[in-house]
C-alpha cells in the first residue's frame, strides 16, 4: 500500500499556549512513525512559524478590548479583520504549505470552535485550498464547541461541504454529539472519538528526574480574564482569593509549590503582576518557574513535578502522560471530559463551588489514587495508526482510479 509523501497537518503549532504545540507535535511524530519515509509537516491556521520568542501583553489587550464589546459587535468586527487577514496573508501562506501534499489532517486541538469567528474563518480558508488541489482532509482528534454563530455555522459548513472528508474524529463524546448536531443532514462523516494525541508527550519528550522524596506541586496558574472569555463569568468569579488560598493551603500541607503557565501572554502577566504578593501571603516554599520556550520545556517542568493542579487541559494531559498526579481546575467541558476518559474525574475541582483552602487535601487524594497511563497511551497510538491506515487506503483507491 503506497506512503503518501507529504502530509500536512492544520492546527495552530505555534500558539503562546504550549498545549497546541504539545499535542501538535505528538502527532507529527507519532504520525510520521506510522508512516515511515513521509514528510508530515504542521501548518499553523494563523501563519506562524515559530514558537513565540516574546511574550506580549497585546493578546490580553485584545480580549479585554473585546469582553467590553456587544457579542454581535464583537463577531461583526472579528469577522472583518479575520476576512481581511485571510486574503492578504494566509491564503498564501495554505497554499505556499499545500505545495507536493498528497493528505491533509486537521487537528487536533478545539478547532471547531467559535471564538469570535477565529477559527471558523481559517479553516474555511485553508480547507477551501486543499479543495483547490483536490487533496483529501480527514480531520482528527478535535474539539467541538456546542455553541455556533449562525456565520460560524456557515463557514465550518462550507468548509466541509466543498472538501473531500475521508475520515473524522473528535476527543470526547461531548463532541461528537455536538458535531452530530451541527452537522446534521450533511455530508460530513459521523466521528470516531479518540484520545487527544497529547497523551503520547512521554513517548515524545524527554522525563526530568524528580528528587528522592521531593513534595513538588505545580500549580497552573490560568488569567480570570481568559477563563470568562472562553466560559462563564461565574467560572472566575473568585480566582482572584482562590489562588493565594490555594497555596496557602498547599504550604500548610507541607508542599513546595512552583507557579508556572502553559506560556499564554494573559497567563504570564496575570502571574507577574501577582506572584509576589501570594509568595509573601504564603509564607512558606513558593517560587516562580522561568518561562517555556517550547513544548519540552513545558513536559520538562510537568514530568519533574509530584503533582499539579490548573485549568490548562494540556497540561493536565501531560502530567497524566508522564504518570503526574492532576488536580483539574473546571472551567471548559473538554477538561471534565479528558479527566472522565482517564478515569481520574474524582479529582476536578470547581473553584466556583471549593475553596482555594481545600485544595491541599485534594492534591494529597490525587496523590493517593495510583494510576497506570499506559492502556490510554496505548490506544492513542493505536488510532494515530488507524489515521495513517486511512490516509493509505485512500490514496491506494485513488492510485487504482486513475489507471
Amino acid at each position: 500500500m503506497p506512503v503518501p509523501r507529504r502530509v500536512v497537518l492544520f492546527n495552530v503549532k505555534y500558539s503562546p499556549n504550549l498545549g497546541d504545540g504539545l499535542l501538535s507535535e505528538c502527532l507529527e511524530r507519532e504520525l510520521g512513525r506510522a508512516l515511515p519515509g513521509c514528510d508530515v509537516v504542521s501548518v499553523d491556521l494563523a501563519g506562524r512559524r515559530h514558537y513565540p520568542l516574546v511574550h506580549g501583553p497585546a493578546r490580553g489587550a485584545v480580549l479585554a478590548l473585546l469582553e467590553r464589546c456587544p457579542a454581535s459587535l464583537r463577531r461583526l468586527l472579528a469577522g472583518a479583520m479575520l476576512h481581511l487577514l485571510l486574503a492578504f496573508r494566509l491564503r498564501a501562506h495554505y497554499r505556499r504549505a499545500l505545495r507536493g501534499a498528497e493528505a491533509v489532517v486537521v487537528g487536533g486541538g478545539n478547532l471547531f470552535t467559535d471564538a469570535d469567528l477565529n477559527f471558523p474563518v481559517k479553516i474555511w480558508g485553508a480547507l477551501g485550498e486543499a479543495s483547490r488541489k483536490s487533496v483529501p482532509v480527514a480531520v482528527f482528534a478535535v474539539g467541538v464547541a456546542r455553541t455556533w454563530s449562525r456565520p460560524a455555522a456557515r463557514l465550518f459548513g462550507g468548509a466541509l461541504g466543498r472538501t473531500a472528508i475521508v475520515a473524522a474524529s473528535v476527543r470526547d463524546e461531548k463532541s461528537r454529539e455536538t458535531w452530530s448536531s451541527h452537522f446534521r443532514g450533511t455530508t460530513a462523516p459521523l466521528p470516531d472519538v479518540v484520545v487527544d494525541p497529547g497523551v503520547l508527550a512521554s513517548l515524545h519528550f524527554p522525563v526530568a528526574l524528580r528528587r528522592k522524596g521531593s513534595r513538588k506541586i505545580g500549580l497552573c496558574v490560568t488569567d480570570p480574564l481568559a477563563v470568562r472569555y472562553h466560559s462563564t463569568r461565574a467560572s472566575a468569579a473568585n480566582l482572584e482569593a482562590w489562588y493565594p488560598a490555594a497555596l496557602q493551603s498547599l504550604v500548610a500541607h507541607g508542599f513546595e509549590v512552583a507557579l508556572f503557565t502553559n506560556g499564554s501572554p494573559e497567563d504570564r502577566g496575570y502571574l507577574y503582576r501577582r506572584f509576589e504578593e501570594w509568595i509573601r501571603r504564603a509564607k512558606g516554599p513558593v517560587t516562580l518557574s522561568r518561562s517555556f520556550d517550547d513544548p519540552a520545556a513545558l513536559t520538562t517542568f510537568v514530568s519533574g513535578c509530584d503533582g499539579i493542579i490548573g485549568h490548562r487541559m494540556h497540561a493536565c494531559i501531560a502530567a497524566f502522560s508522564f504518570g503526574v498526579p492532576a488536580v483539574g481546575l473546571r472551567w471548559d467541558p473538554k477538561l471534565d471530559s479528558f479527566f472522565d476518559m482517564s478515569g481520574r474525574s474524582a479529582h476536578m475541582l470547581d473553584p466556583a463551588r471549593v475553596s482555594g483552602r481545600e485544595a491541599g487535601e485534594r492534591i494529597l487524594a490525587a496523590l493517593a489514587d495510583p494510576f497506570d497511563p499506559r492502556p490510554l497511551i496505548a490506544r492513542a497510538q493505536a488510532q494515530v495508526a488507524g489515521l495513517a491506515a486511512s490516509l493509505q487506503t485512500i490514496l491506494a483507491e485513488r492510485a487504482l482510479a486513475r489507471r
